[in-house]
């Protein structure tokens, strides 16, 4: 028996719960003259017109991939359910990696489920389907139509997907009545893991987030379409960032972090990671998000940030720029060395090439100008070999770039790190230099200087490509380019 069948409810109602009324509510209840108007007059809207999303064959294509992988199998892939950030407020909803990837779903408390047949498996996405209008769901519950916004119902959501729909809010019980060998992608919904809990083991399971993880490291067409998307709109945040720097300086870095935001907004989803707008020493430090500090004319702006898409493939772009325009003596000769050791991390990115490759070579750039600059004792080799130059550069040079940030982030080391570069790989390029305002080992012209260079490269079938060489990265390109932008 397929879960599908299994999920034939004795009563329509059997499963609903009552509404809950919120405590202080003005209204105490529903009198039944109300309960009884709200159920009619009301037209219908059922969409029939609909067209498969745009990667609907990628997203069959990838789900005929993982049920090559595990046959006989029943695989779950939930989609996550809201979060509370305070009281009866949530966080914004975004649908796990694994489900979006494989449906190109986003609603929450989905789950798709791959059942095992003869000639592979039969793929049901599991979805809440439209508010109830006879229980009055629509109008009472918190997360009903008239709240928080019309869902598809099932039969557009299965034109929509590609994908047979069916209610999820039977599906927990389903499971637990399912036999044969599953798998789950854990993390995401603890309602679906119960159901589970004596059927799956974390090796097993691990292994199939593991396969998805390592699934996404070579992006389709459509996948290279949407980052290329995601790049186009960030370079527009950065033009819009350098318009209002007279405005940051007056305020403080969220006006940097605010102004690229509503670019995100406008042609994207959100953006994909939260912004980095570090102002002076605060480029020092890599993941500075809280962005409260002071923007003054003649330091620098470390400004990383990236535009999430509609379908959650997102850029990560790093520009390091001088906020009045012009670099002092100081801070180009820091930023030309990570401009070179960027071009030299960047021409090792190729097919065939190891994946260290770029790293390596990017880090052997920045000793070699630590040791010329007299700040580490050489010869270079022995820097490399001992690690002395990460005082200074910190952290690696770049990381695969997908719908994550830091994408396929669970794939084996020997498939990612230790692995080899093949065309349709996307990753980030990005060298640093940081020179805290406290290191008494460098000359005090140093200290509370941070530059990185960050660009999202493709790997292709003779090279690579720079998704994001609309930006400028040269030190005079860039001062040309900011010239320009402020008109």
């Amino acid at each position: 028996m397929t879960v599908a069948e299994e999920l034939t409810p004795a009563t329509p109602d059997e499963s609903e719960e009552p509404i809950k009324q919120r405590k202080n509510g003005l209204y105490p209840g529903v009198s039944d003259e109300l309960a009884e108007n709200m159920k009619s007059g009301w037209a219908d809207t059922e969409l029939r017109d609909l067209e498969p999303i745009p990667q609907a064959a990628e997203t069959a294509a990838r789900r005929a991939a993982l049920s090559a992988r595990f046959p006989g199998e029943r695989l779950v892939i939930p989609a996550g359910n809201l979060k509370t950030r305070s009281n009866d407020t949530e966080y914004a909803f975004r649908a796990s990696v694994e489900y979006a990837y494989l449906t190109g779903n986003q609603t929450e408390d989905g789950v798709l489920v791959l059942e095992p047949t003869a000639e592979g498996h039969e793929a049901t996405i599991y979805l809440l389907p439209r508010s109830d209008r006879e229980n009055g769901e629509f109008w009472l519950d918190g997360q009903g139509e008239l709240w928080v916004g019309r869902r598809h119902s099932l039969t557009e959501a299965g034109t929509l997907y590609g994908i047979p729909a069916s209610d999820v809010r039977e599906l927990a019980g389903a499971l637990r009545e399912a036999t044969g060998p599953v798998r789950v992608v854990r993390g995401y919904d603890a309602g679906i893991e119960a159901a589970l809990t004596d059927k799956v083991t974390a090796e097993r399971d691990e292994e199939l987030r593991v396969f998805l993880s390592e699934a996404r490291l070579v992006k389709d067409d459509f996948e290279i379409g949407e980052l290329q998307k995601a790049v186009d709109s960030t370079v527009r945040g950065f033009e819009d960032v350098v318009k209002v720097l007279d405005k940051a300086e007056a305020t403080s870095e969220r006006y940097i972090e605010g102004t690229f935001f509503l670019r995100a907004r406008v042609e994207g989803n959100d953006v994909g990671y939260g912004t980095i707008a570090a102002a002076g020493p605060h480029a020092c430090t890599l993941h500075w998000v809280r962005n409260d500090g002071a923007v003054r004319s003649g330091e620098l702006l470390l400004l990383d940030a990236g535009v999430e898409t509609h379908t959650y493939y997102t850029a990560d772009v790093t520009r390091t720029l001088p906020i009045n325009g012009r670099f002092s003596d100081i801070q180009r000769k820091i930023y030309d060395a990570v401009y070179e050791a960027q071009e030299a991390g960047i021409a090792a990115v190729k097919p065939g090439a190891k994946y260290r490759d770029f790293h390596d070579a990017a880090q052997r750039v920045l000793a070699e100008r630590l040791v010329e600059w007299g700040l580490v004792e050489g010869p270079v080799e022995r820097v490399l070999e001992l690690g002395l130059q990460r005082r200074w550069t910190l952290h690696g040079t770049g990381h695969m770039l997908g719908m994550d940030v830091h994408d396929c982030a669970a794939a084996r080391v020997e498939a990612y790190v230790d692995g080899v570069l093949e065309p349709g790989m996307c990753l980030t390029v990005e060298p640093g230099l940081y020179f805290q305002a406290d290191d008494l080992t460098v000359p005090e012209e140093y200290r509370g200087i941070g530059v990185r260079i960050e660009d999202d490269i493709l790997v292709t079938e003779d090279g690579n490509r720079n998704l994001s060489a609309a930006l400028p990265r040269r030190s005079d390109e860039v001062e040309a380019w900011m010239a320009s932008v402020k008109g």
